[in-house]
């Protein structure tokens, strides 16, 4: 079986990443997006399992002393990370695995898989990202700064990344992900570890032919 591919998404907030991966994730067979484990409490309606993996304190440092993460974070008081065991077990069946992380969590994970291929989400304009990040305008202005600033750092490091996909047409972005999954599953390198037996059918002697 061929080896999945590791995808890394990254995004400022408001670039309309979630929605772009869960599309993604629901147009294509064969690909997941991995659950990270956190510290924090469960919210409302949130699943263990589905949201995050919910464990203890103790529980998340001893998967840091044992080398369990790809990567992690503290974010506030709260510490989050990805599971480097339950991702390898994942693209060694033949999956393909997206990890939604910032660009401090694509670094490390670059860092450990220089094969994993990363996306970084773009909006179309500033102006249209203030107004995704002002919702609903019931948010002080002092908020939406800080949200534009947060943004506008994260955007600085989109030249780290393989591939840029602006979302200001929601289906000609999802479009532009399909495509870049669909190409690299095309790789002669992994299509021809899952077409192995029908190249050799192909390209076998033929009796009585010279």
């Amino acid at each position: 079986m061929s080896q999945g591919t590791l995808f890394i998404v990254s995004a400022p907030s408001g670039a309309g990443k979630t929605s772009l991966v869960r599309e993604l994730i629901d147009s294509l067979d064969g690909i997941q997006v991995s659950v990270s484990h956190t510290t924090r409490e469960r919210r409302p309606g949130e699943v263990d399992g589905v949201n995050y993996h919910f464990v203890d304190l103790p529980t998340f440092e001893g998967m840091i002393e044992r080398g369990e993460f790809f990567e992690h974070a503290r974010v506030f008081d709260n510490y989050y990370g990805t599971s480097r065991p339950a991702v390898q077990v994942a693209l060694a069946a033949g999956q393909d695995v997206i990890l939604e992380i910032d660009w401090q969590g694509a670094r490390q994970v670059r860092h450990q898989m220089p094969e994993a291929v990363s996306i970084f989400i773009l909006p179309p304009s500033r102006e249209e990202l203030e107004r995704r990040l002002a919702g609903r305008g019931t948010d002080e202005h002092a908020v939406i700064a800080r949200r534009m600033r947060d943004a506008i750092g994260e955007m600085s490091h989109h030249d780290e990344y393989d591939y840029l996909v602006v979302n200001d047409d929601f289906t000609t972005a999802l479009r532009e992900l399909q495509s870049l999954v669909i190409s690299r599953r095309l790789t002669r390198e992994r299509a021809g570890e899952a077409h192995a037996a029908l190249l050799q059918a192909l390209l076998s002697p033929q009796p009585g032919v010279e």
